[in-house]
């Protein structure tokens, strides 16, 4: 026997996008306790910081800004004109969460605080997406591509300078836990904007916006993203740090 299948359109849901969240949620939850692993001395110096585990870092943070592009047009991209209320609101949580990262990093390493992390990033690129919301998804993918490239073609010693770091283009990476600067991480955000795009010129979100119930159990952390990315490394350090404690 099926499940009964759940009706996400009603509550403006994507149950498909849901899941996908919550695949890079556990994507991310995964890295960050091998991160706390190394940091607790349980794994060699450098494990994510190289090879595999460094590539797999960046598939991570490009799947975050990937969907952070296609919710901004589900949200933003099918009506007549931006629905400023919401989108001011939910950027001003992802503002807000990025600053609380940014103070609590200062504190805890202040000579390696992140300053412009994935939320950063995700904040300033939904800005910069509402310029794209009404234009061809040709020219949205062509932008991404060069938001890509840009790193390659545009480093120069001179956006070194503090001010310009958020940019990413400068000749030296700064010391910081987390970076994921504007170039070439618009790029996956302008992408995810370019398919949501295409395919809802194509009619295929409707086809999208139902599912098995199952879906709707694996997309529960994809519907509360931000509050798992706020919540889930202070919970691996504290049992990590609590695990260690009781061994003695």
């Amino acid at each position: 026997m099926t499940e009964e299948p759940v009706r996400p359109a009603a509550r403006g849901r994507i149950l498909w996008l849901d899941t996908a969240r919550s695949a890079a949620l556990a994507g991310m939850v995964l890295f960050h306790f091998t991160f706390d692993l190394e940091m607790f001395g349980l794994l060699p110096p450098g494990t994510t910081s190289s090879g595999g585990w460094a590539v797999f870092a960046r598939i991570v943070a490009g799947s975050f800004l990937f969907l952070a592009g296609i919710g901004l047009w589900l949200a933003q991209g099918q009506g007549g004109g931006i629905r400023w209320r919401p989108f001011l609101r939910r950027l001003a949580q992802i503002a807000a969460a990025a600053a609380l990262i940014t103070a609590a990093s200062r504190i805890a390493v202040p000579g390696a605080y992140i300053f412009w992390g994935i939320l950063h990033c995700i904040a300033a690129a939904s800005v910069i997406g509402l310029a794209f919301l009404r234009l061809p998804a040709g020219i949205t993918a062509l932008a991404a591509a060069a938001a890509l490239a840009a790193p390659r073609l545009l480093t120069a010693p001179g956006w070194d300078l503090a001010p310009l770091g958020f940019l990413g283009l400068g000749a030296e990476t700064p010391i910081t836990l987390d970076y994921v600067p504007l170039f070439p991480w618009l790029g996956p955000f302008l992408a995810g904007l370019a398919l949501a795009q295409a395919a809802g010129r194509a009619g295929l979100w409707p086809r999208l916006a139902g599912g098995p119930a199952l879906l709707a159990r694996l997309g529960w952390p994809g519907r509360h993203s931000l509050a798992v990315y706020l919540l889930h490394q202070p919970l691996l350090v504290g049992l990590l740090w609590l695990a260690l404690r009781l061994r003695g």
